[in-house]
C-alpha cells in the first residue's frame, strides 16, 4: 500500500510541476495537452515524461535541445512523493487524508511559484485557505479565531517592519530601492492564517519560528552573495508547517528539553 501511495505522490508531483509552469505564464491547462520543453516547444514523449526516472535516463537535459532541465522538476516529485507518504502514515485511510493532501499540494504548488516568480495567484491563496478549515481538529469558530489572530498580528508586525525599512533605514542607507520594500508579501497572510487555523496560536508560533529560522541562511546568501533583498517566505512557512503538523510531538519535546 504504501509503496503504491508512494508511486501516487510521484505522479502527483509530476502535474504539480505542470501546474508551476503553466499557471504563472497564463498557459491553459488543456492546451497543449502534451507537456513540452520550456526551452526549445518540443512535445516531451510520454517515457520522457515518467516521474524521477525521466530525469536519470535524460541525465537532466531534454532530448531534443539538450538544454538542462531544471533540478527542481524531481525536487518537487520526490518532495510530493515523501509529503504524501508521511501524510498517509499520520492519518490513514481517512476522509481528512484527502483534505490534507489536497492542501499541502497546494501548498507546494504555491511555494515552487514563490520561489520562482516572487507572485502567487490570490485564487490558489483562497483555495489554501478555505482547505485549512478541513484539515484542522480544531471547531470552525475556534480555529477562524486562531487564523485571524495570528494572521492579524503579522499584520500589524509587517506595518511596523515595513515603515522602519521604508522610512528610517532607506533613509539611513540612501537607498530609494527599500522606499518600496515590504518586510512580508501579501500572499504570506493567507498562509500565516491558514498555520493558525490548522495549529492553533501555540504550535502556529513554533511552526513560524521554524519557519524564521530556515529562512535565515537562504536570507544571508540573497543579501550578501546575490545582492538581493527579498526572499519569498511562503516555502519557509510551508516547511515549518508541515515540520510541525507531522513531526509535533518530536519538535515539542525537543524544545521541551533546550528550554
Amino acid at each position: 500500500m504504501e509503496i503504491l501511495i508512494f508511486i501516487l505522490g510521484l505522479v502527483i508531483g509530476s502535474f504539480i510541476n505542470m501546474l508551476i509552469f503553466r499557471i504563472p505564464n497564463h498557459i491553459s491547462l488543456f492546451n497543449p495537452a502534451r507537456s513540452v520543453c520550456p526551452k526549445c516547444s518540443a512535445v516531451i514523449k510520454w517515457y520522457e515524461n515518467i516521474p524521477l526516472l525521466s530525469f536519470l535516463f535524460l541525465k537532466g537535459k531534454c532530448s531534443n535541445c539538450k538544454q538542462k532541465i531544471s533540478i527542481l522538476y524531481p525536487i518537487v516529485e520526490l518532495l510530493s512523493a515523501v509529503i504524501t507518504i508521511l501524510i498517509f502514515q499520520k492519518l490513514g485511510l481517512d476522509i481528512k487524508l484527502l483534505f490534507a493532501l489536497l492542501f499541502f499540494y497546494t501548498l507546494i504548488l504555491l511555494s515552487f511559484i514563490d520561489l520562482k516568480y516572487k507572485k502567487v495567484p490570490d485564487y490558489l491563496l483562497l483555495t489554501l485557505f478555505i482547505l485549512a478549515f478541513f484539515v484542522s481538529d480544531l471547531v470552525f469558530i475556534e480555529s477562524l479565531q486562531y487564523g485571524l489572530i495570528l494572521s492579524g498580528g503579522f499584520v500589524i508586525l509587517n506595518f511596523l517592519i515595513t515603515f522602519y525599512i521604508q522610512n528610517i533605514k532607506a533613509k539611513l542607507l540612501k537607498n530609494k530601492y527599500l522606499e518600496t520594500q515590504e518586510a512580508l508579501g501579501e500572499g504570506d497572510i493567507p498562509v500565516i492564517a491558514s498555520i493558525g487555523i490548522i495549529l492553533g496560536l501555540q504550535y502556529g508560533l513554533i511552526a513560524i519560528f521554524l519557519s524564521a529560522v530556515f529562512a535565515i541562511i537562504p536570507a544571508i546568501y540573497n543579501s550578501f552573495i546575490k545582492k538581493d533583498i527579498e526572499i519569498p517566505f511562503i516555502p519557509f512557512l510551508a516547511l515549518g508547517l508541515f515540520c510541525v503538523y507531522i513531526f509535533e510531538d518530536q519538535i515539542i519535546n525537543i524544545i521541551g528539553f533546550l528550554v
